[in-house]
């Protein structure tokens, strides 16, 4: 699925919408800036080796959840949580997935699933945020 279209129905999906916070837009800064950084890092400079690894689909994930992850988090509402679970979760999931594809200590992999219960949980409160909301 495209990114802008995943946005564009997470944004109509949560109406009523208020701004984005101030944490929420600058998570997604900085995660855009460094999820792109990455892909490009990965896909130029470490293909050869991550391939060599057998990692280069572990990267490819990481890069994947870590954009949708920031696109997401621009169009998120005013709703800081589901931004701070969101911003956790690609850290911890991104982040131990990028450590263990360059060969990182194997004691690292149990954080991964710790991310992917922040993502999660960002998910579901997401979900009861719009839940909640008054109805139009």
């Amino acid at each position: 699925m495209d990114v802008f279209v995943f946005a564009s129905v997470v944004h109509t999906l949560v109406l009523p919408m208020k701004s984005p916070t101030r944490f929420n837009l600058l998570a997604a800064g900085l995660l855009g800036f460094t999820g792109v950084a990455l892909g490009a890092f990965g896909a130029h400079v470490l293909k050869d080796t991550l391939a060599a690894a057998g990692t280069l689909d572990t990267w490819r994930t990481a890069v994947l959840y870590h954009l949708i992850h920031a696109v997401a988090l621009v169009a998120l509402p005013g709703w800081p949580w589901v931004g701070r679970c969101w911003t956790a979760g690609v850290v911890l999931f991104s982040g131990s997935l990028y450590w263990l594809a360059l060969g990182g200590p194997k004691v690292l992999g149990p954080v991964t699933p710790l991310g992917g219960a922040a993502l999660l949980l960002g998910w579901t409160l997401l979900a009861w945020h719009a839940f909640k909301s008054p109805r139009e």
